[in-house]
């Protein structure tokens, strides 16, 4: 062989083993930044759709929210939760495996219908009522002002009542009370306040157990043209404590249907 092709092929194989060694160096950061994507996903934050109109006008439908879920939550936040209080129908699962994949690395939004998004009213141990004699809805005796967020119709400039129906309940231990910023259009927890399931107290499948939160609403991210912060109302600053929460939801007065 002469050295001219000795020296070729000696170039040939610094050639395979550059790109090789680039590959290898690609391969290393891709799989490093799903590993990253999918712990963010897990542990940091993760992207949600807004499935329905019951948080107009703060979300509309098909909104592409991020949820944070390493801080705590508080009453007037935003919250993300798992339905196994059976409010919607049995959960329509991904069959796309590549989507499904995309969701659980977290560069996809989780669709699926067995999340839902709603305002934080009451906590552990809150008195919430409604309505007073303005109408308003009110935690430990002081009555929320929710014409920050409240749904407001673009046609005739009204916004919807705090509520359509009277309440007077505390919440029970480990659970959360929740309503829909469009409250018109929320089967929310006052929806079922009167629900009674086998070996469970009247009212259980209204408040939603906390370890079913999976964080609150940071921001819409899409569309782009949408993309703001959420941040808590104010009006929720004022409400004092709750007292000892109870083993089970204390209802008073009538039963309430939505």
């Amino acid at each position: 062989m002469s050295a001219a092709s000795t020296g070729s092929e000696a170039a040939r194989q610094g050639a395979w083993r550059a790109a090789a060694s680039w590959l290898r160096e690609i391969a290393i950061v891709v799989v490093g930044a799903l590993i990253a994507s999918t712990l963010l996903r897990l542990f940091v934050a993760q992207m949600f759709v807004i499935p329905s109109g019951s948080m107009e006008n703060t979300l509309l439908v098909r909104d592409r929210v991020a949820v944070q879920k390493i801080a705590g939550y508080s009453r007037g936040d935003i919250i993300v939760f798992r339905d196994t209080q059976d409010w919607l129908e049995p959960a329509k699962q991904e069959t796309d495996p590549f989507k499904r994949a995309l969701v659980f690395v977290g560069l996809a939004p989780d669709e699926n219908s067995n999340h839902l998004i709603k305002r934080l009213i009451g906590v552990a141990g809150d008195h919430v009522t409604c309505c007073d004699a303005r109408g308003r809805v009110a935690v430990n005796g002081t009555a929320l002002n929710e014409s920050e967020y409240l749904y407001t119709d673009p046609a005739t400039g009204r916004q919807v009542e705090p509520s359509a129906v009277a309440f007077d309940l505390v919440v029970p231990a480990g659970t959360v009370f929740v309503m829909g910023d469009h409250r018109n259009d929320s089967e929310d927890s006052r929806c079922h306040l009167s629900d009674a399931t086998d070996g469970a107290p009247e009212g259980s499948k209204a408040f939603i157990p906390v370890e079913n939160i999976v964080g609150t609403a940071i921001a819409v991210v899409y569309p782009f043209d949408r993309f703001h912060g959420i941040s808590r109302p104010r009006t929720f600053e004022g409400v004092a404590p709750g007292g000892t929460p109870p083993d089970a939801p204390v209802l008073t007065g009538n039963k309430v249907v939505c």
